[in-house]
Parts: C-alpha cells; structure tokens; sequence
C-alpha cells in the first residue's frame, strides 16, 4: 500500500503516467495477495479423535500433521489486532519437537476457547502432556 502511495504522488507531482502505471501494477498485486491468503486460511481444517488431532492444511502441496494429544505441551489462543477485527482467533499446538506443532488459523472466538479448553482436558485426561 506504501508503493501504491508513492506511485500516486508521484503522478500527482510529476503527471508521468509510468507511475500511474506502476501504482495500479501494485494495487492488482495487492487484490491478488489477498485472494491468495484467504484462499489459504480457508484449506485448513482439523479433526478431534480419540487419542490425538489431525490438522491439514495446505492447496498445492498438502499436508496432514498428527498430533497426539499425549505429546502437547500446551495450547495457545491468539488475535492480533486485525485478527480481532475479522473477528478470528488463531489455535497453537506446543509440542516437544518444534517440528511437530501445529497451527489452526481463522477459527472463531468462542470455537477457538472450546477447542483450547477441550485439548487441555484431553491431555489431564490421558496424564501426560498438558
């Protein structure tokens, strides 16, 4: 959006049109991000099971992470600031290994804490982890 400014107060200033040019280059860039990011949040999903998670994400290259629920260190809720203005909040998984977290980005407020509270119990639940 700082390139988009510059390239108008350029045109402003100096009416060359390569600026004009570039600034709308930068704002197309800008739409096609953001399509690209949405497009992202939405290919996460998980599933609760009976001994651990399941958490896939990914459109082009897919992956699929399993985390027992036995092996989670602690869980982490987040909103940033312009997650809190979307109104979404971000789920981190803490393992052992850094390899083997996990993250589950775009979930709601309220089903974010349930999904916090419910892995928290699962892991008292087996005596390890949480």
């Amino acid at each position: 959006m700082i390139l988009l400014g510059v390239a108008l107060t350029t045109w402003l200033i100096w009416e060359s049109w390569w600026s004009l040019a570039a600034g709308a280059a930068v704002l197309v860039l800008n739409i096609i991000g953001a399509v690209v990011d949405v497009r992202a949040v939405r290919a996460y999903g998980y599933a609760e099971r009976e001994r651990d998670l399941l958490v896939r994400h990914g459109r082009m290259i897919r992956r699929l992470s399993i985390v027992p629920y036995a092996r989670m260190q602690f869980v982490d809720v987040t909103a940033g600031p312009l997650e809190r203005a979307f109104g979404i909040a971000t789920v981190r998984l803490h393992t052992a290994a850094a390899a083997s977290d996990a993250t589950i980005p775009g979930l709601e407020p309220a089903e974010a804490t349930r999904l916090r509270d419910r892995l928290a119990a699962l892991g008292d639940d087996i005596g390890e982890g949480l």
